[in-house]
């Protein structure tokens, strides 16, 4: 009798690897549906962080906004931000519930807070999200240059599919999903990059709320349908299984 062949140690580790990527999608937004799903009201809500995880997300960027529209002041506009973000993380600590994405808040409003304090000019605490836009462009266009569209890899793991760039429709489907990611980058850049430049803070305020959580959702809405399309069966498979 053969004993059985162990496993290389190079293939444990790429084993290792793929599930914590797995597992880091399958925290991400588009995570919430499975591919074929039929996304819901629901599930896009949970995508979002679900109602906390919405006023979490938009009170400290209001709160900035409405501060610094009618007042000026720039230490009262920034440091606000943090306040509200701090007693997030405070309740959910009481809470006893999942603190990642309050933590991930303050962090951001803090360093924007520190930036536009050394800085003195209230756009700068805009910079942070400014960067964030410009790597995802760049990531995902290498993406897509080196032939591994991102949002097709994201799928890829979450449907334990290694096969979907072997898939004509597929790969064609997901790499149109990327380009429309970029897109949404591309376009954040395009309307807030001269608004911070021009030093218009109160409408870069404005449209960094409007093109971020209502932007993001309905970019994963329109992910999701195009994932659910491409994994769906053939409709003529599906008519020769009920026949």
């Amino acid at each position: 009798m053969t004993e059985p062949r162990e496993q290389k140690p190079a293939e444990s580790d790429t084993e290792s690897v793929r599930q914590a990527f797995a597992a880091a999608a399958r925290k991400a937004g588009i995570g919430q549906v499975a591919p074929g799903e039929v996304p819901t009201a629901g599930s896009l809500l949970k995508a979002v962080g679900g109602v906390r995880g919405l006023i979490e997300a938009i009170l400290p960027g209001m709160g900035f906004l409405v501060i610094y529209t009618f007042t000026g002041n720039l230490v009262a506009s920034v440091l606000a931000p943090v306040a509200v973000s701090a007693v997030f993380v405070i309740v959910r600590l009481v809470q006893k519930t999942p603190a990642t994405q309050a933590f991930a808040g303050l962090a951001g409003v803090g360093i924007s807070a520190v930036l536009a304090l050394l800085t003195w000019r209230a756009e700068d605490s805009f910079v942070p999200g400014l960067i964030i836009n410009v790597v995802s462009v760049l990531v995902l266009l290498v993406s897509i240059a080196v032939r591994w569209p991102l949002i097709g890899v994201i799928v890829g793991l979450l449907a334990n599919d290694s096969h979907w760039r072997q898939d004509a429709n597929k790969r064609r489907v997901l790499y149109i999903a990327t380009w429309l990611w970029v897109g949404l980058f591309s376009a954040r850049l395009l309307v807030q990059a001269p608004l911070y430049f021009s030093s218009n803070t109160e409408w870069l305020a404005a449209t960094k709320l409007l093109m971020g959580v209502p932007l993001y959702a309905g970019m994963l809405w329109v992910t999701w349908m195009l994932v659910r399309w491409a994994y769906s069966p053939p409709a003529s498979s599906t008519a020769d299984d009920t026949a």
